[in-house]
């Protein structure tokens, strides 16, 4: 269940994501009055061209950014940064606004609940470490990948896009 500090977080972060998706922050406003799931946070990191994304390959969900399960005693945005480094060996300071707030189940068997999708930008020489069984790839932004979750694409490109606005057109 999700603790009051990673709740009362998520919803600064909600109201400051750059994009909005599934109706979450209405589903969040409704879903806070009652115990709730753990929240999810992830980091699209991008190459600082904006032309790739690092992702993760998990076992089931297929490639899908560094996030996870937002642990007791944590923010989102710190869970955020604990998956990405536990899951890539990254430690880059996270973009200022988060990038989006969505509603998805991260398992078949799970309820829905609220993710927030963090962003940062490194260099593509930057070396990273996997986890044991989850490699972790750069993946072209023009080019799909296999995922369970299949906007992600699309909701990554459209951010990448802002981001290349705000720095300057890359």
């Amino acid at each position: 269940m999700a603790d009051k500090r990673a709740v009362e977080a998520a919803v600064v972060d909600a109201q400051r994501a750059m994009a909005e998706f599934d109706g979450a922050r209405q589903w969040f406003a409704a879903a806070r009055q009652r115990p709730m799931e753990p929240l999810g946070a992830e980091v699209w990191v991008f190459d600082t061209i904006l032309a790739q994304v690092l992702l993760v390959k998990h076992p089931w969900r297929g490639w899908v950014p560094p996030g996870g399960k937002v642990e007791a005693g944590e923010t989102p945005s710190e869970g955020a940064a604990r998956e990405l480094l536990e899951e890539t060996g990254l430690q880059p300071e996270l973009l200022p606004d988060p990038a989006a707030v969505a509603v998805r189940s991260y398992h078949p068997r799970h309820p829905v609940t609220l993710g927030l999708s963090y962003a940062t930008v490194v260099d593509a020489a930057t070396p990273f470490v996997g986890e044991d069984g989850q490699p972790v790839a750069w993946k072209r932004l023009d080019e799909g990948w296999e995922s369970c979750f299949p906007d992600d694409l699309l909701r990554i490109r459209q951010h990448a896009a802002w981001l290349a606005g705000r720095m300057g057109g890359h």
